[in-house]
């Protein structure tokens, strides 16, 4: 199963194209821009993990069946559910501890 690749920052809204380097997820695949995981401390919003650098999935299919023309990313846009004042203090409460610890 291939990773979704949502198509931007759940925060600040702004565009994460498939060959984003400054593209964040973390184990749930909520994503975020890399200023956004700076603001919120590196706690994921929605379930207080920490976040990796999003993978690039090939352009070219290198082998027959595994591209983006193939697995193409997610064209759904998605949104924090939460307020900022909510996302800060989160946050704030769980940044401390590492997020192998969390």
């Amino acid at each position: 199963m291939a990773l979704e690749l949502r198509p931007n920052c759940e925060r600040c809204d702004g565009d994460l194209p498939p060959d984003a380097t400054n593209a964040f997820i973390c184990t749930y695949e909520c994503t975020y821009c890399e200023a956004c995981v700076a603001a919120i401390d590196n706690v994921c919003p929605n379930c207080g993990g920490g976040f990796a650098p999003r993978p690039i999935r090939p352009a070219r299919e290198w082998r027959p069946g595994i591209s983006r023309h193939h697995q193409p990313p997610s064209e759904k846009r998605r949104s924090l559910a939460f307020s900022a004042e909510d996302v800060a203090a989160f946050s704030a409460r769980i940044c401390e501890i590492p997020p192998e610890r969390r």
